[in-house]
Order: C-alpha cells, then sequence, then structure tokens
C-alpha cells in the first residue's frame, strides 16, 4: 500500500489525537497501585435504595483508608437510577476501573448506577480526612442523601 507523503502529516495527526483521546482511561488502569502492586484491594459494600422518592446509601459513612486502591461494590436495589458523587475522590486520575452497571457522569464527580442494577469501582484513595459523598435519584434530584466518607491513616 502507498501513501502519499502529503497524507503523512495528516494521518500522523489523527493517530495521535486518537491515542490522546485513550490515553487518560488506559492510564489510570494501567498505573501501579500505591501498595507496591498487590491486587488485594480494601473492599467495601454500598447499597442504594429509595424511600418514597428520595435516594438512600447505606452505610451512611464509609470508612476506607487513605491513599490506598480500594474497591467500591454497589448494589441498587431501587427502580430508579441513582448517581452516586464523592468529589475529588472519583476524578478521572483516581479512579482505576469501572464496570458493570455503572456509568461515568459528565460532572467527573460521580456515577450513575442503573435501576436495580449492580457494578464496581475501584478508586485510589486521598488524603486522610473527611469528605462528603452522596446518593441521589434522577427522579428526585430535590432530596439528595448526604453521607460521609472516613479515610484514615
Amino acid at each position: 500500500m502507498h501513501i502519499s507523503r502529503h497524507l503523512l502529516p495528516a494521518l500522523s495527526a489523527i493517530i495521535t489525537v486518537t491515542l490522546l483521546m485513550h490515553l487518560p482511561a488506559e492510564a489510570a488502569e494501567n498505573m501501579p497501585s500505591r501498595e507496591g502492586g498487590s491486587t488485594d484491594m480494601p473492599t467495601v459494600e454500598l447499597t442504594m435504595t429509595t424511600e418514597g422518592r428520595a435516594a438512600k446509601c447505606s452505610p451512611a459513612e464509609l470508612k476506607l483508608p487513605a491513599n490506598t486502591d480500594v474497591r467500591i461494590r454497589i448494589t441498587n436495589q431501587s427502580s430508579s437510577q441513582i448517581v452516586l458523587t464523592a468529589p475529588r475522590i472519583f476524578e478521572n486520575k483516581n479512579v482505576l476501573h469501572h464496570d458493570g452497571d455503572v456509568v461515568h457522569v459528565a460532572s467527573n464527580d460521580g456515577y450513575t448506577v442503573k435501576q436495580n442494577g449492580k457494578g464496581e469501582l475501584r478508586v485510589r484513595t486521598i488524603a486522610q480526612g473527611q469528605y462528603p459523598f452522596g446518593c441521589t435519584s434522577v427522579n428526585n434530584r430535590a432530596e439528595p442523601f448526604e453521607g460521609n466518607l472516613t479515610l484514615s491513616p
């Protein structure tokens, strides 16, 4: 196959842009863990429900180690899509992987979990401290659930 040398710069630019568009997600998934590469991650189970039309997450306080790769297993037991938010925690640079019925929200702070869905998020936690997290039904955004995320040494 012969490619005109006039097309090479354009073809090179297209390939570069395509690679760069896919780099952040792949880079996050291929980063070494902070705990020396161990595949054993602390795991927390999070259950989403609705009471009336308002979303609720259980437990209301998530306790995780700071500066560590962790696994959050999520089950949505409601007939509504629910958005799980955690400012700074769910930024692309901290999300290692997500799968199942969990979809990234454009705001960069959260993930939507399908009605009656299950999924998993693997994230790198940030510095120790208290942080908010929330669950909001897409059918009732006026009544978000607010919980606490405690990251300890």
